[in-house]
């Protein structure tokens, strides 16, 4: 039997499972009887190690109500399997959905094998979930001839169908990494295709219904039960634009750190993350490193918590502006200074063939030229020049094999050769930049895109009109990006297809058209 056979029959399964022929765990006198599914949400798993995995759930009998759970402790018993009939179990146990956590639990699967897939259900009074597939990373020291991910980000649900998910269910794929914008807190955009029905969420109960909403999409639960993800988060998880305790939507810090503490809690709730990420109000550690034998390596950041203010807009909404000596003040950091320190010892330390950092958007200058000169804008990279900088001086020196960076954020398809200066002098390229396209989210004009081609030549490729999400297929020789484009986001049975597919050699910096 095929993989790709093998694959539709389980995700044909999972998805369709509501009950287990045996029970799981001990049978107790009085299973809790739920009138509802509390599995609506789905699985997940995330954070692969090369002997566990994080295995997600949250009881949710009533979703869009508050999840519908007692004010009590529920009992959850969990199985990892080797094969998906559960003939040859792996792990087991009972964790406590709490209410504190939204009854939402993070199982850490221990006692794996390395570099193998696994199956895992779970179980609360007379209900079970769907079954999830998941994988543990390669061993340490060991070669894999290839490993396959998918990038994608800014799922914004009014403005489409997730059927970019469906089709990435559908893959031969390793790993998924999300890099942000999981959920919008604001409505926006033309055309849109179903509603978020409420306002703004600035409350814990309010974040928890926007999660659920979305993650209520069977095309988005299929690729979490199909493989394990990374996750980061960028703006829309908690407001839009804001930088660590500045909001131009709300301007009062003391309120903004609440709202803040609300929507970490919710995002740790609802996504496959390890315990080390819980928050601690409105503070959470999501940056982490991630190896895959001796082939990978996978820096995810979080730009987002630890950044100065932006600059240049006076406290206002950083847009696209003319330079201001502000922007290019040395202190000013993307990734606070712990952080970057942080990211340095790794570089240090990267020892596999290929080296991926991941976060959340261009980190690539897009200069736009204006009759005042040229204008830079102001919630990415191009407003923290000097912190782009440390960075690749940090790449530069120490030289970790195959750096290639990847990012989503711009709603648009990128490729981009990262120097020290963006100029038109052909120094060195430092690194390989691909920024995937956004699921659904509205992308910038044509002639935004054309404008930005011809006034920076470090970029190679650049497609704002197509949604979708981008590959990684890696082989000891080759790191192979491809660009996934939905035919129409606004339909839910669209199809997809290849846009465009870039290579980076082994031991040559900078992308190539294949």
């Amino acid at each position: 039997m095929s993989l790709r056979i093998q694959r539709r029959r389980f995700l044909g399964g999972a998805l369709a499972a509501t009950t287990i022929a045996c029970p799981i765990g001990v049978v107790r006198s009085e299973p809790l009887a739920f009138r509802d599914d509390p599995f609506a949400l789905g699985v997940a798993s995330g954070s692969p190690r090369e002997t566990s995995v994080v295995l997600w759930t949250r009881l949710a009998p009533r979703p869009l109500e508050g999840g519908g759970m007692p004010d009590q402790p529920v009992a959850v018993d969990w199985q990892v399997a080797e094969d998906d009939r559960f003939a040859r179990l792996a792990a087991q146990g009972t964790e406590q959905a709490v209410p504190a956590l939204g009854h939402a639990v993070h199982i850490q699967a221990r006692g794996l094998r390395p570099g193998r897939h696994y199956w895992y259900r779970f179980r609360a009074g007379r209900a079970s979930s769907p079954i999830g597939r998941t994988m543990t990373a390669p061993a340490a020291g060991s070669s894999p001839a290839r490993f396959r991910f998918a990038f994608a980000s800014c799922q914004q649900y009014e403005q489409g169908y997730f059927a970019a998910y469906r089709d990435m269910a559908a893959r031969d794929l390793d790993l998924v990494v999300n890099l942000g914008d999981y959920i919008y807190e604001k409505s926006w955009g033309s055309r849109l295709v179903r509603h978020h029905e409420v306002g703004i969420p600035t409350t814990l109960s309010e974040f928890r219904d926007r999660y659920a909403l979305y993650k209520l999409d069977p095309d988005l639960q299929a690729a979490h039960a199909a493989f394990p993800w990374l996750a980061i988060w960028d703006d829309h998880e908690v407001a839009d634009d804001y930088a660590d305790d500045r909001s131009y939507t709300t301007r009062d810090p003391a309120q903004f750190m609440k709202i803040r503490a609300a929507a970490y809690q919710a995002y740790y709730e609802h996504l496959p993350l390890p315990p080390s990420a819980r928050p601690r109000g409105p503070f959470a550690t999501i940056y982490e490193r991630y190896r895959f034998g001796d082939l990978l390596d996978v820096m995810l950041l979080d730009d987002r918590q630890y950044r100065s203010a932006p600059a240049c807009v006076g406290g206002g909404r950083p847009t696209t502006v003319p330079d201001c000596s502000e922007r290019t003040l040395e202190a000013r950091s993307m990734l606070g200074q712990q952080q970057e320190a942080w990211l340095d010892r790794q570089l240090g330390s990267a020892r596999a063939r290929w080296t991926i950092v991941a976060q959340q958007t261009l980190m690539a200058e897009l200069a736009r030229q204006a009759e005042e000169g040229q204008r830079f804008w102001m919630d990415g990279w191009d407003g923290y020049p000097n912190a782009r900088r440390r960075l690749l001086d940090s790449i530069a020196a120490h030289k970790p094999a195959n750096p290639v960076v990847i990012g989503g954020d711009r709603h648009a398809f990128f490729v981009a050769d990262l120097r020290h200066d963006f100029g038109p002098a052909r120094e060195p390229v430092i690194a390989s930049e691909f920024v995937g396209t956004s699921i659904t989210s509205q992308g910038p004009g044509e002639a935004s895109i054309r404008s930005a081609l011809k006034a920076n030549p470090h970029v190679k490729f650049a497609r704002g009109d197509k949604r979708g999400y981008a590959t990684a297929d890696l082989t000891p020789a080759l790191c192979t990006i491809g660009f996934e484009a939905l035919a129409d986001e606004k339909r839910k049975d669209s199809t997809v297809g290849r846009l465009a597919t870039f290579v980076v050699e082994d031991g040559v910096a900078g992308a190539k058209p294949a």
